[in-house]
């Protein structure tokens, strides 16, 4: 995979019926890089990263991740974790049995791979029980984000990640994030906010810069 770039997307189209959202986008993500999309709401940040998520098909244009086609293939998914789709929690399951789950989905034991101080990094250690219904909207953004780093994978795509949490909250995934690509990990993201962006080590860019 590091002989391709992280992400490449070439004249990419779409459109809700008669409304064009993305017109001639192109972008590069490399392999250990990181890059923001910023823009205003509606601008189609998230249908971006819905499309190279492989979950929207496009009306035109190319993408490619890793050299392949997004959402194609089991190991599209072993390699990518992309927050763009809201969770599914299951019933009954608590906060540290979701994330020992993934663990195990991904071959890793969850002592191993380190659940529990991971709910600590993002203060859930005193909620690690509780079903994540139960949670407030800001500890499940925090849940969402401490299972994306905990599994393995090469890409990260995060749609406002720093969305619904506080300051600290918001520095703290910053340099988790900077640390993930300093690992050789690719991110791409959206956000409203350019100082989290610039703390998370990514190059910033804007939606209409992209644009044919």
């Amino acid at each position: 995979m590091v002989d391709h770039p992280a992400v490449e997307v070439d004249g990419l189209h779409v459109g809700y019926g008669s409304t064009p959202v993305l017109v001639g986008v192109s972008l590069t993500v490399p392999a250990g890089g990181g890059v923001c999309v910023t823009g205003e709401n509606g601008i189609g940040k998230s249908t971006l990263l819905r499309c190279v998520s492989g979950l929207q098909q496009p009306d035109e244009g190319t993408i490619r991740v890793f050299g392949g086609d997004p959402g194609a293939t089991p190991e599209f998914w072993r390699a990518v974790v992309t927050t763009v789709e809201p969770p599914t929690w299951y019933p009954g399951l608590t906060a540290r049995e979701h994330a020992e789950l993934v663990c195990r989905a991904h071959g890793q034991d969850p002592s191993e791979a380190g659940v529990d101080e991971a709910l600590e990094r993002f203060g859930l250690g005193g909620h690690k029980d509780a079903i994540p219904p139960q949670l407030s909207s800001g500890q499940k953004q925090r849940l969402v984000l401490a299972i994306a780093l905990l599994r393995p994978s090469s890409l990260l795509i995060l749609d406002e990640p720093e969305q619904r949490l506080d300051r600290e909250g918001r520095a703290d995934v910053a340099s988790l994030l900077t640390d993930y690509v300093a690992g050789g990990g690719s991110l791409l993201m959206a956000s409203h906010d350019d100082d989290f962006a610039v703390a998370s080590g990514a190059e910033i860019t804007t939606m209409e810069s992209l644009s044919a």
